[in-house]
């Protein structure tokens, strides 16, 4: 049999094609993954992201969160999270538009999981005397909200408004919506979903990423995703282009000189494609800033720290964000576990 000669197009085409282009989540062990992180980022055992004493409680109380997220996951009966029909797959396919979109209706269940995940975090407070005071208080405000005021938190965190929320309140009702949208998505098949017209929106479901993340292993080796705050899928972009506005031409990447926690020059992005020692701590966590439009987003990379997770690892590199944005960049989007108030993102 004589082998078809494939012309450059068809080459690229293919090599593409190989990328995973989209992970879809795996809730049944994401959020217990993401407890366990978040605990070891509280202790300061992550060499590379050191962590303020005085965000060491509240990545605690996440952790306990994410721990309930886990088990509501648990306890979710099969069928009972609404997947996308055949008629939103279709006009998603057609209109090049996410397939779980967040500005659209919620399904009713969604009141449940919230419920439940109160539920499960009451029984933790009830076995944690560190957290039982302050995380006893915040249940009883919670369970007080009546069906408009849930619902117009949960607008307000889907729309990543900060000026009409509760920043307390946010991250429960956050929770309750990751559950909702990442057991959707884990349905989905990746190759139903399509590429929208920008990269820098979660094909799945319309929200902003949260973080990058240089991914190992497999086919995804080497490659860069951006990981959403709410359905929790991960999709391919290039490495060295800007996750907000798309361009390359600008782009560094800042972190942490770690023996005094400051920043350490910017690296040049034309070394960051450059061959590096695995487990080097200060590439971890960094900022990628670009000068074309002046914001930044975080990468962490696999390749330093096999257990990464973009959500739990940007909530404790608070620091990184102060020093950065005391450089002159903005940050693209926020993080849907802390909420700082008067529109203020992670």
């Amino acid at each position: 049999m004589v082998q078809r000669i494939l012309q450059p197009g068809e080459i690229e085409g293919l090599d593409h094609n190989a990328i995973p282009r989209l992970l879809l989540p795996q809730p049944k062990s994401l959020f217990a993954a993401r407890a366990l992180r978040l605990r070891e980022l509280a202790q300061g055992n992550i060499k590379g992201i050191p962590v303020d004493a005085g965000m060491q409680g509240y990545l605690v109380l996440m952790a306990a969160l994410a721990d309930a997220q886990a088990a509501v996951v648990d306890k979710l009966a099969p069928g009972s999270v609404p997947s996308a029909d055949a008629d939103a797959l279709r006009r998603a396919m057609s209109h090049r538009m996410p397939v779980l979109p967040v500005n659209g209706a919620r399904p009713p269940v969604w009141r449940s999981i919230f419920s439940s995940l109160l539920d499960e975090l009451a029984a933790t407070a009830a076995k944690t005397p560190a957290l039982a005071t302050g995380l006893n208080q915040v249940l009883a405000q919670l369970r007080a909200l009546d069906e408009a005021a849930l619902d117009a938190c949960a607008d307000a965190v889907l729309d990543e408004n900060g000026d009409h929320i509760n920043p307390m309140h946010a991250p429960f009702v956050a929770a309750a919506l990751q559950v909702l949208w990442s057991t959707a998505a884990s349905e989905l098949r990746a190759t139903r979903v399509p590429d929208l017209d920008t990269g820098a929106l979660c094909p799945v479901c319309g929200s902003h990423p949260v973080a990058s993340v240089i991914r190992i292993g497999g086919q995804s080796q080497g490659y860069r995703y951006l990981h959403c705050g709410i359905c929790e899928s991960e999709w391919h972009m290039v490495r060295v282009k800007c996750s907000t506005c798309e361009q390359n031409g600008k782009i560094a990447y800042q972190g942490l000189d770690l023996a005094g926690a400051a920043p350490f020059d910017p690296v040049a992005a034309k070394d960051e494609a450059l061959p590096n020692k695995a487990n080097d701590p200060k590439k971890v966590a960094r900022a990628e800033t670009c000068d074309d439009c002046h914001t930044y987003r975080k990468v962490f990379n696999q390749e330093h720290d096999y257990n990464v997770d973009p959500l739990a690892d940007d909530l404790a590199s608070l620091m990184l964000d102060l020093l950065v944005g005391e450089a002159g960049y903005q940050r693209a989007s926020g993080n849907p576990l802390l909420w700082l108030g008067k529109g203020e993102g992670a």
